[in-house]
């Protein structure tokens, strides 16, 4: 009887070494278990031809045609000292050139006649603007079926293409995972028998045996929507333990006091809180006064008032003896919002001080490049309580910050922070503190129940009265410039009304830029984008001569760049040119209008973050996207989506639509993006709400989950070093 592979075991013992060897470094593959989770990407009919017109939006990408041989011929060149094979294949959608080079092309020549029908693979190239593979491998399809029936079986039969790499074509894959496929028999299954029956799913075994070798299309669909439960359902069940274990923490509950800080400062606000802002803040309250840590996320739209929220929950923390932390990603960004907490707490912010409230406290500030004494003074506030509030960058996780008694953290635009740094805070107070999140980038709701799934989401999504609305428009530079020159005018007349402005730009331009990076960007004819630093020396030699022109960037030293916000803040700078450093938390409301160069280079939810930095005032904002891209192109039908609707919500799910899933989990977590490979996370919105749902229930039922060993199982794959860590730390 052949050898049928274990699950665990490396595929060195199956495939060989060599094999074994491209599986893992090409494709992190290393296990029998690993090859039968490498699910195709799709499937060819031997009788259908794939289709060869998608190829265009695949140019550097390694793929697998079905097609068949038009025409094959040899051509010479150098004197007659070099020759090439140039052979045309079709598949009625379009055509397709292959070339071969040297010694090389005498076999391709005698395999390749005008009628053969076979497999190709290699990467997408473009020559004399024309797609091309070149050298690719090839696997004929022959048609040895000695019977008409047998020849039928054989043309309806369902090829599986698997994603490869240049090393092993999606051919030789399918040989490998014919070689574990007799191992699926052995594999856990992780689903509750009760909830697969429930749900009319087929078993684990069945499912990875049609998802490689389908008879029909219905076996594929059987397989996916069972694969895609399994991924969906033990997440969500990795998630709800995280819930679960959270909800047996203690935490002191922290109550505001009644006639304390926090009445004292609704008393001196010069404006009522949204209905938005009271329901959030309610929540927020909720979860503060209970015996468990509040683990909340809060979404709320640019300048729909989250600052508020968070400094209102920091406050009841504070009339309760404990302290807050507010973490913000960019010591600017710290900066502003110390700025900005302590302008809104007025003497409410200057506890024990000269001229200070008696029912106020200290806030301070703690970032790496503050001077000595300065920040000793600060230590010093901390751990003796004297500081009620801190708003400081990663600064604040150092061993030497030691609290009297935290409370609360607030993390601002939380993906812009590691899992360590979150733990590492947490850490710091004698029980777990409560934890809130805030985003300014609208999360779908599917997103955040995967990638943020440990955390209750709250959401903001009115804008306080008084914000003035935001006109977009898209500048068509190149077909148009005469629209650009008037976009320079519109900046003037603000300006001249006493107004501000910003200019963004996707590149420094200091010399420093990552040549690399400037090389992918610089692709073909594309030129490079536009820089911070040129467009600023253009500006002030020509359109905007005479007016007072700054550069802010990331690169900047820290004490120039605080310098140069401090400026224009206090509106001594008229148009700040900067980078996307301006993105997140700048807030000037004098600024009424934005100009963003090569606005096509940003992400939809990115161009929506930025636009939200004007109109604060009570001026109406104006938002000018400048592009040089076609007016067909998808980059501005992207542009136009922007400029149609202020709905952040409506405008990140396009993004999400237009990006790749992998994209925004990783930017948010790695882990998550590692896990799924069958589940998307926007199209399969169903089947992850209901799969949160039956996790909820079943760990409520048995959190150790002793009933379900092999959902323990798949858990234990799931929650590798990695993800573990993620789900640990939340």
């Amino acid at each position: 009887m052949e050898h049928v592979p274990a699950l665990d075991e490396d595929l060195k013992k199956t495939l060989g070494p060599a094999t074994a060897k491209v599986l893992a470094e090409q494709l992190g593959l290393h296990t029998a278990l690993d090859l039968l989770h490498h699910y195709p990407r799709r499937y060819a009919e031997r009788g259908e031809l794939t289709s060869l017109a998608e190829l265009s939006d695949q140019i550097d990408e390694h793929v697998t045609v079905v097609a068949q041989v038009a025409d094959a011929r040899i051509l010479t060149f150098n004197g007659g000292r070099g020759k090439r094979l140039e052979v045309t294949i079709t598949d009625g959608s379009g055509r397709l050139q292959l070339v071969f080079f040297g010694a090389g092309v005498h076999k391709p020549h005698k395999d390749l006649l005008p009628g053969t029908r076979a497999m190709f693979a290699g990467k997408v190239g473009m020559f004399n603007r024309k797609l091309q593979l070149s050298h690719p491998a090839y696997e004929p399809l022959s048609q040895d079926a000695s019977d008409r029936d047998a020849a039928t079986a054989f043309a309806n039969q369902l090829i599986p293409i698997y994603p490869a790499c240049a090393k092993l074509e999606s051919w030789k894959i399918a040989k490998c995972v014919d070689a574990v496929l007799p191992s699926a028999q052995d594999a856990v299954d992780p689903l509750p028998a009760a909830l697969r029956e429930g749900r009319g799913l087929v078993p684990l075994t069945e499912a990875l045996s049609k998802i490689h070798r389908p008879g029909t299309k219905a076996d594929i669909e059987d397989a996916r929507q069972r694969l895609k439960w399994d991924e969906a359902f033990v997440l969500q069940v990795a998630l709800a333990r995280r819930r679960h274990a959270d909800s047996q923490l203690p935490a002191v509950p922290r109550r505001p006091a009644p006639g304390g800080l926090l009445d004292a400062f609704d008393a001196k606000l010069p404006f009522t809180l949204t209905d938005g802002q009271q329901k959030v803040s309610k929540e927020i309250f909720d979860d503060l006064a209970t015996e468990h840590p509040m683990h909340r996320l809060l979404q709320g739209e640019v300048g729909s008032g989250k600052t508020m929220v968070a400094l209102r929950a920091m406050l009841a923390v504070v009339d309760s003896g404990g302290q807050a932390a507010m973490l913000a990603p960019t010591e600017v960004l710290a900066q502003q919002h110390h700025r900005s907490i302590t302008e809104m707490m007025g003497e409410l912010a200057e506890g024990g001080m000269l001229g200070g409230s008696d029912q106020g406290t200290k806030v301070v500030l703690l970032t790496g490049s503050m001077g000595m004494p300065a920040r000793r003074q600060a230590l010093l506030d901390l751990v003796t309580g004297e500081a009620g509030i801190v708003i400081g960058t990663h600064a604040l996780i150092e061993d030497k910050v030691q609290f009297h008694d935290l409370g609360l953290v607030v993390v601002d635009e939380q993906h812009r922070f590691g899992v360590e740094q979150r733990d590492a805070l947490r850490s710091k107070g004698k029980q777990p503190p409560h934890l809130l999140v805030m985003t300014a980038t609208p999360i779908p709701r599917t997103v955040a129940m995967t990638v943020f799934g440990d955390l209750e989401t709250s959401v903001l999504d009115q804008l306080p009265a008084g914000r003035s609305p935001i006109a977009t428009h898209v500048v068509p530079s190149k077909d148009k410039p005469h629209f650009l020159a008037r976009a320079w005018e519109r900046v003037r007349e603000e300006v001249e009304k006493g107004h501000q402005a910003y200019v963004v730009c996707p590149r420094i331009g200091d010399g420093e830029d990552d040549p690399k990076k400037k090389a992918a960007e610089d692709d073909g004819d594309k030129r490079p984008p536009l820089a911070v630093v040129e467009i600023a020396e253009q500006l002030t030699r020509g359109p905007l001569a005479g007016m007072s022109v700054e550069v802010l960037h990331g690169r900047m030293d820290p004490a120039d760049k605080d310098d140069v916000m401090r400026r224009f803040a206090a509106g001594e700078v008229k148009v700040l040119v900067a980078t996307t450093v301006i993105e997140v938390g700048v807030n000037v409301p004098n600024s009424t209008v934005m100009v963003i160069m090569d606005a096509d280079r940003f992400g939809v939810s990115q161009l929506h973050q930025l636009r939200g930095r004007v109109g604060r005032g009570s001026a109406p904002g104006l938002c000018l996207l400048v592009s040089e891209m076609h007016e067909a192109s998808p980059a501005r039908a992207r542009l136009a989506a922007v400029a149609a609707t202020l709905d952040g919500f409506e405008l990140s799910r396009i993004d999400l639509e237009q990006r790749r899933e992998g994209d925004v989990l990783g930017q948010a977590q790695s882990g998550v993006r590692s896990s799924l490979r069958m589940l998307a996370v926007i199209e399969d919105e169903e089947v992850i709400a209901e799969a949160r749902e039956e996790a909820t229930r079943v760990v409520a039922e048995d959190p150790t989950l002793e009933a379900l060993p092999g959902l323990r199982t798949a858990l234990d794959a799931l929650l590798d070093t990695e993800r573990e860590q993620y789900l640990e730390k939340g």
